[in-house]
């Protein structure tokens, strides 16, 4: 039952977080501490209207044109941008300030301090006022920090607007920790708080999970007289839907009832979207039936058109439909927004009779099917294969005066291409300038994709090539994909030219894709353009990884060039790229493989000295066995037995099967005590096989002494 939020204390007396209130030196009231009021509201929408007008004067925009030249800056154009800085009004640098941050809030903050710093001017407590603001969008916590110290330093006006600024600049960046040491910092300050950056404090703590933590802060609110609100019951509602605690949240609600702060249809429709995505249809209802008696709270248009469109996003067009018909009986208009997300759902599952019923529906009813619906159609038929009927809902399309859009052609090529005629599909994209419609990147890559499943690389590649011509880009994923199939394909030069294409026409290749192109060269054996390739990454600034040298390396030693490879393992150390599992496996195989153990002691060493790999010496013993090279692998079981750990065990088994596979007992007797001797207890039933064939080979000093061991030791009796 949950008993937060109502009039008793009900928690345990802890340091709070929020201490007596004091009266703000700065700031002597609610208006001018930036508190949200009705009336500062007003004024704060006028003060909107007059930054979007001043948005549009001569100033800020040449203003926002010299920042924009920063680069090429020069003495004469930083002496122009001197001298708008001072003739600038706060509103006008208020919207110099938040142009810059639509692109880039660090600039807007850079161009912030260049201004502040110039000779006879200051920034005005409203330009402060906007920079917090800006920030707090955004995860720049540290530039927030420096704007509230200058603040403070400076003696301006503050208030708990301004600190719930910085509480979410520090919370975006994902520091609850610090974004609650805010109020301490605000209290400090002598400012006390209210409702306002309270809600947002709550809202961190829902936001971060920690919704406990924010129930024990709202009800540390009401202990220092501040009141939660609708707002503040909102958000823990929220929180409590996210943690699956439906229950706790509908006692919420009702403790909203009993403490005078009546609940609005946010608070109802936060569960009820909840209880749609897990399809709990009746547990809405009865909702809604609480939500009228309780609250006065009548659902309207608005509330069927939330539930259908939850309903359909999660895919329960059904449950879509039935709130559908409900609303029309209550003589709702339902848009075709609704409509769409009905049919758009039906059409993900499959179902399109009853999509296209919907569609004929809404055409009797005068509601006309706009072309985000046909679209959803006609890509619910290409899921299913039946290109046929999507093309008859194309002509439909225009029969009713309704244009196909790139959306609309994108899924029909989509549709072929899944079948296997991406040819056609092709020949209606070149055909898309006659036919009157605008192909975007999503439609050249699903072009491009048809193609590569289909093994027809030639194509895939020209299409890319027009997709660059058309100013569209490929990711680097989809130029991977691609490149990974050249290279399949036994064709890494292809490869080569077409990423190296690609990259001088702008696209943006990764290291993924060179580490490709080189893996391709090494499985044909190409060493030297492989190696060649690799250096050529440092010239264009991409810098291999432990992935690209591992598979050099791999191809090296698989060559026999060991040599070479063990410079290149150097080479990848001093550039203090570290070795992964994967690079201390290949380099043991491929040297225990060529018998070249002391080159891999040395090589080890100076890998482990960078990075610690525990399994390695163990690789190398169970490596050699299985190249049936025993006595190298005897000789480094010293290396193994210093740990004594189960890992060692099972290397130390490993060697003792293979002395016995190969008719030599009396070593795997040796392993055995040595094992012993290090206190590790070998396996029993490995012993006697041992035993056995020391008994067999003649061997009777030793014959026997391991089950004594056991014996000794009191295991013998508990294993039988």
């Amino acid at each position: 039952m949950l008993r937060c939020l109502t009039k008793g204390p009900l928690l345990p007396r802890r340091r709070l977080l929020l201490v007596q209130p004091r009266h703000c030196a700065s700031a002597t009231s609610s208006a001018a501490a930036g508190g949200i009021a009705p009336a500062p509201a007003v004024k704060e929408a006028a003060l909107e209207d007059d930054l979007v007008e001043e948005s549009h004067s001569c100033l800020v925009r040449d203003t926002c044109r010299l920042l924009e030249l920063r680069d090429s800056w020069n003495a004469k154009r930083e002496a122009q941008l001197r001298h708008l800085i001072r003739v600038l009004s706060p509103p006008q640098v208020r919207a110099v300030l938040r142009a810059r941050a639509e692109r880039d809030a660090r600039a807007a903050f850079e161009f912030f301090r260049w201004a502040d710093r110039q000779w006879k001017y200051r920034h005005a407590p409203e330009v402060f006022d906007e920079m917090l603001a800006l920030l707090s969008r955004t995860r720049l916590h540290d530039p927030a920090r420096r704007v509230m110290r200058l603040m403070i330093r400076r003696g301006m006006r503050r208030g708990p607007h301004q600190f719930a600024h910085l509480m979410l600049s520090y919370s975006r960046a994902g520091k609850l920790r610090s974004a609650m040491r805010v109020l301490q910092l605000m209290q400090k300050d002598g400012c006390e708080p209210d409702i306002s950056i309270c809600n947002v404090a709550v809202n961190v703590l829902v936001v971060a999970g920690r919704v406990d933590k924010a129930l024990e802060f709202a009800e540390r609110m009401r202990r220092i007289g501040v009141d939660p609100d609708v707002v503040t019951y909102n958000c823990l509602i929220k929180g409590l839907c996210g943690a699956r605690r439906i229950i706790d949240a509908l006692e919420m609600i009702g403790s909203m009832l009993q403490n005078g702060c009546p609940p609005d249809k946010v608070s109802y429709f936060t569960v009820m979207s909840f209880l749609c995505k897990e399809k709990r249809v009746e547990e809405v209802q009865n909702l809604l039936e609480r939500m009228r008696n309780d609250a006065g709270l009548f659902p309207d248009q608005v509330t069927y058109n939330m539930l259908i469109h939850v309903l359909a996003k999660h895919g329960h067009a059904d449950e879509a439909l039935r709130f559908l018909r409900e609303s029309e009986r209550k003589r709702f208009r339902v848009d075709e927004v609704g409509y769409s997300a009905i049919v758009h759902s039906f059409c993900l599952n499959g179902r399109m009779a009853e999509a296209k019923e919907i569609v004929s529906e809404m055409i009797s009813k005068g509601c006309r099917p706009d072309v985000v619906t046909y679209s959803a159609v006609v890509d619910g038929f290409c899921r299913i294969g039946e290109l046929d009927q999507a093309r008859k809902m194309m002509k439909h399309m225009y029969k009713n005066g309704c244009k196909p859009n790139t959306v609309t052609h994108t899924a029909l090529l989509n549709g072929l291409c899944k079948v296997g005629k991406t040819s056609e599909a092709w020949e209606l994209l070149n055909k898309s300038e006659e036919e009157w419609w605008t192909p975007n990147d999503i439609t050249y890559s699903v072009v491009m994709h048809g193609f590569r499943r289909e093994g027809k690389l030639k194509e895939s590649c020209d299409v890319v090539v027009q997709m660059l011509q058309k100013g569209f880009f490929p990711t680097a994923v989809e130029i991977n994909q691609l490149i990974h199939a050249l290279c399949k394909e036994g064709k890494p030069a292809e490869a080569k030219d077409f990423m190296e294409q690609c990259q001088s026409k702008g696209c943006s290749i990764n290291v993924v894709n060179f580490t490709t192109v080189i893996h391709g060269f090494s499985r044909q054996g190409d060493l030297e353009s492989a190696l060649s390739l690799l250096d050529d990454m440092y010239l264009t600034n991409r810098h291999p990884d432990v992935v690209t040298y591992t598979v050099v390396v791999d191809a090296l030693g698989k060559k026999g060039k060991m040599k070479e490879a063990t410079e290149l393992v150097q080479k990848m150390l001093n550039r203090g790229i570290l070795p992964t599992p994967v690079t201390y496996r290949t380099v043991i195989h491929r040297y225990c493989e060529k018998d070249k153990v002391e080159e891999l002691l040395n090589l080890l060493d100076k890998m482990l000295a960078r990075q610690e790999f525990s399994s390695a010496y163990n690789q190398v013993i169970e490596k050699l066995c299985a190249f049936g090279k025993l006595g190298e692998a005897y000789n480094l079981l010293s290396k193994v037995l210093r740990t004594a750990s189960k890992r060692d065990a099972q290397t130390c088994h490993v060697l003792m099967e293979s002395f016995l596979y190969r008719g030599l007992p009396l070593q795997s007797y040796n392993v055995a005590c040595r094992m012993f001797q290090r206190n590790l207890i070998p396996d029993l039933e490995l012993c006697q096989k041992v035993d056995s064939q020391l008994a067999l080979a003649g061997e009777t000093q030793a014959a026997g002494k391991l089950i004594i061991k056991f014996v000794e030791r009191g295991i013998l009796k508990q294993s039988v």
